[in-house]
């Protein structure tokens, strides 16, 4: 099965400032604030959501097709998730600009400021699905994730034309939409991804139940956060798939984009939804305890053995012929 990931594809700059933000504001002279921070420390690390999910698939040996545009500073990441098993020769590089950033500060209180630089993200809406799949011989499905707003329309328009198979995936995006666009975006979608809170923004922004928006998508997959994920199809009764126990709680940062390559992943195997979101749920696992979005290791035994405490042995079975 050939899934092409559609996304975002940037670097995270991630600072630690010592102190308290609150501290350093007056409350009178806010309408002019000037302010500089000596941090004690900077980690660089990649990101995005299309990288992201297309790393984890990579790792379970899906071998994705990423599909987004980057900067002319993408050699050396693109060579990491050539290495990991992604297939790159989709990406668009820019000529003129550099590769999404996403530069933020972290106080003691764990509040933050950030910014996003779209860089060479704005690209992305100049990317056509058919050359991708001309490339690759077809694909079967077309992941449409958190990307330049312009790029995510079109590429849903064309799967629709093309009738190619697509999961819409608006996770960050859905902020900055309105109810018109959310609908364009999911109308005929064969997966609806959103965590719960956005689950309820989609409803609102687009004026749609539950049942009406089921009406409109094969199935809405909605994650839980620690309780899990639930899978809902029109008519039918929800699947709902718990997540294994975790050793530690490092950083959530990309821990849904986790789960949609572990679930996307178990699709490409041919297994039962079930099976594809408890492969998710242990991905994302893994990644909730470790510090970076694509700096956990898969090791094959180690994933299997808890996988095996979490879902039990006919499960385990279904999936290590796959992972072997």
């Amino acid at each position: 099965m050939r899934i092409a990931v559609t996304g975002s594809i940037a670097t995270d700059h991630l600072m630690t400032f010592p102190g308290r933000f609150a501290d350093q504001l007056v409350a009178d002279q806010l309408h002019t604030v000037s302010l500089s921070f000596l941090v004690d420390n900077l980690d660089v690390r990649r990101g995005g959501v299309g990288a992201n999910i297309a790393f984890g698939m990579g790792q379970l040996g899906t071998s994705p097709i990423l599909v987004g545009a980057a900067g002319f500073d993408f050699d050396e990441y693109r060579a990491w998730l050539d290495r990991h098993g992604v297939d790159t020769a989709s990406v668009r590089i820019s000529e003129t600009l550099h590769t999404a950033r996403f530069v933020c500060t972290t106080d003691a209180d764990h509040n933050q400021i950030g910014s996003f630089y779209t860089g060479a993200m704005s690209e992305a809406r100049l990317i056509e699905l058919k050359t991708v799949a001309d490339r690759v011989d077809g694909l079967d499905l077309v992941l449409i994730g958190a990307d330049d707003p312009e790029a995510m329309l079109r590429h849903t328009e064309e799967c629709r034309s093309r009738s190619i198979p697509f999961a819409a995936d608006f996770s960050q995006q859905i902020a900055r939409m309105n109810g018109d666009e959310i609908r364009i975006l999911l109308e005929g979608a064969t997966y609806l991804f959103s965590n719960e809170y956005e689950k309820g923004l989609i409803e609102s922004k687009t004026g749609w139940t539950d049942e009406e928006i089921l009406s409109k998508v094969g199935h809405r997959v909605t994650t839980l956060g620690s309780q899990g994920v639930r899978i809902e199809r029109a008519g039918e009764e929800p699947i709902v798939v718990g997540c294994p126990e975790e050793d530690r709680k490092a950083d959530p940062t990309g821990v849904g984009d986790a789960f949609r390559a572990g679930f996307l992943s178990g699709l490409a195997w041919g297994v039962s939804l079930e099976r594809a979101a408890q492969v998710g749920c242990m991905l994302a696992t893994l990644v909730i305890e470790t510090v970076g979005t694509q700096e956990y290791q898969l090791r094959r035994g180690h994933f299997m053995e808890r996988f095996t405490k979490a879902y039990g042995h006919e499960a385990a079975t279904e999936v290590q012929k796959h992972l072997a």
